[in-house]
This record gives C-alpha cells, structure tokens and sequence, in this order.
C-alpha cells in the first residue's frame, strides 16, 4: 500500500502542466532603511489597467448583479406578455419601447441595490450600533423618526405610486384624485411619518420585550374604524383601496434593512438583542401605520375642499399642463429630478447624524461616495424603466385582461372566450401573477431560513415559501375580482382581516411574528409598480372608479395562509409527540414532555 501512496499535492503538481513557480519575496518591494535605521516607506506605486483589462476584471461581478435583476424581472414580464399573446390574441403595442424600459429597470435596481450595500448600508449599521450607546434615548427615538420619514422618499415603488394618479379621472373619484396630484408630496410625508412612528414602537418593543400580539390588536382597531367610516361616505369610499396600498408600498429594499438594523442596534446596546423578537414587528407596524395616516389624510382633504373645487381646480391644471412645461417636469427630467431628490436628502440627514450626534469618522469614505453615486444613478435608471416599460407593461395587460370575458370598446374581437371561461381564465391569470412574483421575491427566502431557526425547524422554509406564495396569488385574485363585480373594498378587508384576528389569538407568538411580516417582504420594488399599474389598466378598461386595492388584498392573503399553515403545523407536531409519549419511558418521551 506505500508503494501505491501519492500526496494530492503531488497529484495536482503533475497535473498542472508547464506551471512555473515563483517566490513571493519576488513580487515584495526591497525593504531599505535610512541612516538612522528607520525604515523607509515605499512609494505607492498606482496600478494602471487598460479597459480591456477592467472589464475582464468587472465581468464576473457585474455578471452576478445583474442576473439577479434578470431573473425577478424577465420571467414576469415574458408571462404577461405570452399571456396577452397566447390567450388574449393581442400583440404587445411598443414592444420596444417597453423592452427598452425593462432592461433600464434591470440596470437600475442592478445599480441601486449595490449602491445600497455600499452606501447607504454602512450608514445604518454605524449609526445603529453607536447611536443609542452615545445619545438618550428619546433623541434616538426622534432620529428613528426622521430616518423612518427619510427611507419612505427613497423607495423605488413610491414613484409607482405618485404616476398612479395621471390615470384617476377627478369627475368620479375627486378626493382620489387631489390626493395623488396635488396632495401628493403631502401623500408621501404622511406614508414616512407613520413608517417613522412604526419604527419608533417596533424599537421599543425591542427593548422592553413586548409582544407582537396586542400592538396588532390596538393598531388595527383605528385602522378598521376609520375604514369603516371611509365606507359611509360616497367619495370617501372611493380612497379606500390607495390607503390600504400605501400600506404594502412602504416596506421595501430601503425601509427594511434601515429601519430594522437602527432597532436592532438599539436592542443589542440595551442587551437585548439575543431576543427572539430581534428583526420582527417593524415591518408589521410600518404596513399599518400608512393605512391610519393615508385615512387621516384623506378625511382633512375632504373637510378642508369640495369636489366642485377639486375639479375646476384639475381643469386649471389641464390647461397650465398644455403650455410648455419646464424640463425638469417633462419626461426624461422629472424621473431624473425624483431620482435624485429621493435619495440626496436621506444621504444628507445620515451624514448629519453620524458627524454631528455621534461624531464619528465615515470609514471607506471613497467606496461609500462611490455607493452612493450609484444608488442615485440607480434610482433614476429605475423610474425612468419605470414609466416605459413595467407601468406600460402592466398597464396594457391590465386593460387587456377584460376582452377575456367582456366587450370592451375598440376591442372588436372582445369578448374572447365565454363569460364563465374569461372570468375563469382572468382569475386563473392574476393568481398564477401573484404566485409566480412572490416565489421569485429574494427578501422572502431570508425570512424563510428565519423563520425554520426561530421555530427550531418545526416551520420549514419551503413551507414558509409555499404558504405566503399561495396567499398572494389568492389575494390578487380577489382583488381582480373586486374590480370585476365592483365590490367595496370594506366587504373584503373587514371579513380579511377579522379572520386574521382570531388566527393571531389562537397563535403562537413566533408564528403570529412570521405571519404578519411576510405581509410586508412580498411586496418588492417589481411586484408594486406592476400590479398597480396592472389594476389601473383593468380599472379603465371595465369602467371601475378606480383600480387600488389589489396590493392590499394581496398583504392580508399571507397573513391568514401562514397563520393557517402554522396551526396546522403546530397540531402535527403536537400529535407526533403525544405518539412519543404513547410508547413508553425513554430519551424520546423525556424530550416529548419537556417541549410539550
């Protein structure tokens, strides 16, 4: 057997052919000292690539960036437009146009979400570990505030949010309309204060312990009120669906990782931070808190003009928006003015706090500078993909989904298919939308490996996926269907979300943590624009008020489907180890009764 023995090494070395070798002290500068015998510094020599060299050397990062782009865009945006082929017999109008803003989308978030890491990341996690060791506690509260406030302007999706108002005709639904065109900036301020006030109580609830449970009960007793007394005005009724959708836009790729790592930075300086609470509760009470603002909002405006004022008011705007407007509020510009001032002002408030609160030196100030560069580059790549490809994509299969099962003027081959077939087909199509998007949702698969260690692999991660997949699409589909039949949204919401009530009392308080943060991660900077702009396209196309409410349908749909799921997986476990404990004495009984 000695005879037959080889080192590896030795097996590698013959394999590798014409290799030389070359000793390290080669490529180390000759080490010299002075008269005095001090050492003397060698000069930094730069390192000088030609471009065929830097793109070799950048090829396989950029590569892996953008693929990851790739796969949550193109598989979406290939399903809409195979569907409207295929089953509604139409072609995709500005097939170019739109695959151009796809592929600046792509570019965009490729930009955005690495110049977060470099960027804006290090200011949060600087600034959540020292910040409540150098301050009081209510000046750290207020920061938290004014930083909740902050990330709100910076979410790509908001954009989405401020073009759905072009699409609202202010004769049938005036107070929606004010709210989205005048009321607008006002709109956004109010969403980041109550996602400020969110992170404010989800950090205090880190420090002091307290469970998710009653914080859902009190938060969702004025929303519910004040969507009930939305329902009882007529007009009121009508910005019902955008309040409850402001609650899904909030809780995106910047507000998360800011937000959350401030609050944990402030537990683990409170010596909290090994809770099982730890990361859970802010993106649950940044979801709601919107819906209370928005509704506040929304009930001023209503108080403080009539609609006869809000429409000669439009009217006035219309014929201001004839005359030649300014570049910077003319596409290309204005995506490119929102782009920057969503994220300069934010860049600007993190300085402040780190230089004059906490005094402290920015590390890497060069790799920073340059993260934020491109997330500002990013951001305006991104709405600009935004407003020609993902919203006319959305919008044109969205006003294209009805010829499935109805006439539709201009539409001389509508309807398709029979009334029941279409209906069918249409559900069948938002369902397999919602699914699809949210199995593809990256922030969904880290919550998925939390949630198997929080419950010591009792809640898998598949499983975790499966469910909040499942209530996407259903809510999507529900939601289509509230346009369809023209339902109130308070028919869907209060019925939703009383179920989700008696599911949080009968569980666990790991899995009522899950359940209601997985609201918040399905609802991406891709899923938001296009399904809003998707409802607002079928909205116009089937002559409904307006077209919001979907996204809202599509946070209540997880929430019931995990608490669900856990229950159900709750009981298995428990019989599994009431079987244990039916065998007889053992290791396995003592390990039974103990968790039991």
């Amino acid at each position: 057997m000695a005879d037959n023995y080889r080192r590896f090494g030795d097996y590698q070395r013959e394999l590798a052919a014409g290799r030389n070798e070359l000793s390290a002290n080669a490529l180390m500068p000759e080490v010299g000292w002075d008269e005095k015998g001090r050492l003397i510094p060698v000069p930094d020599t730069p390192i000088r690539l030609t471009a065929g060299e830097l793109v070799r050397l950048l090829e396989p990062y950029i590569s892996v960036r953008f693929m990851e782009q790739v796969r949550a865009v193109v598989p979406l945006a290939l399903y809409l437009a195979l569907f409207q082929i295929l089953f509604l017999q139409q072609m995709v109008e500005d097939s170019w146009l739109i695959t151009g803003g796809l592929f600046a989308v792509i570019v965009g978030l490729m930009f955005f979400m690495e110049g977060l890491k470099l960027g804006l990341m290090p200011f949060g996690t600087i600034i959540g570990n020292q910040l409540p060791r150098k301050s009081a506690l209510p000046l750290v509260l207020l920061i938290t505030l004014l930083l909740g406030i902050g990330v709100t302007f910076a979410e790509p999706a908001i954009g989405a949010l401020k073009a759905a108002g072009q699409n609202v005709s202010v004769e049938r639904a005036p107070y929606l309309f004010a709210i989205l065109n005048f009321w607008s900036d006002q709109l956004v301020l109010v969403v980041g204060a109550s996602v400020g006030l969110a992170a404010v109580i989800g950090t205090l609830r880190f420090l002091y312990g307290w469970s998710l449970k009653p914080l859902i009960y009190l938060a969702l007793f004025p929303v519910l009120a004040l969507t009930v007394y939305g329902a009882l005005d007529p007009e009121l009724q009508k910005i019902l669906g955008l309040a409850w959708d402001c609650g899904a836009v909030t809780t995106g790729p910047v507000t998360v990782p800011l937000v959350l790592s401030l609050g944990i930075g402030i537990a683990a300086a409170a010596g909290k931070g090994d809770s099982g609470l730890s990361g859970f509760g802010i993106v649950t009470l940044a979801s709601l808190f919107p819906i209370i603002g928005v509704l506040l909002l929304c009930i001023y405006v209503s108080f403080t003009v009539t609609p006869a004022e809000i429409i000669e008011a439009a009217a006035h705007a219309a014929a201001a928006a004839q005359a030649d407007a300014p570049w910077y509020e003319r596409s290309p510009g204005v995506e490119i003015v929102l782009g920057v001032r969503a994220i300069l002002p934010l860049v600007l408030f993190l300085f402040i706090v780190l230089k004059l609160v906490l005094r402290e030196k920015l590390e890497n100030q060069g790799e920073i500078i340059y993260g934020i560069a491109l997330t500002i580059i990013g951001m305006c790549i991104f709405n600009l993909g935004l407003t020609y490809g993902l919203s006319k994509l959305g919008g044109s299969a969205g006003s294209l989904v009805p010829t499935a099962f109805m006439e539709i003027p201009g539409m001389p081959e509508s309807p398709i298919y029979a009334y029941v077939v279409g209906l069918v087909l249409s559900l069948a199509f938002a369902w397999a939308l919602g699914f699809g998007a949210t199995l593809a949702e990256p922030a969904l698969n880290a919550l998925g490996i939390t949630t198997e260690k929080l419950t010591n692999g009792v809640f898998k991660k598949k499983t975790l996926i499966n469910a909040v997949s499942l209530g996407v699409g259903f809510g999507i589909a529900i939601g289509l269907a509230k346009l369809i039949f023209d339902l109130p949204l308070v028919w869907l919401i209060l019925p939703g979300y009383l179920l989700a009530l008696v599911l949080t009392f009968f569980s666990s308080e790991a899995f009522v943590n899950v359940a209601w943060d997985s609201a918040g991660v399905t609802t991406g900077p891709i899923t938001v624009p296009l399904v809003l702009a998707m409802g607002l396209g079928f909205g116009n196309a089937t002559d409904a008020v307006e077209g919001f409410g979907i996204l809202s349908m599509a946070s209540i749909g997880p929430i019931i489907t995990v608490m669900i799921t856990g229950l159900w997986t709750q009981y298995k476990a428990r019989q599994q180890r009431m079987a244990v404990l039916a065998e007889g004495p053992g290791p396995a009984k003592a390990d039974a009764e103990t968790i039991l």
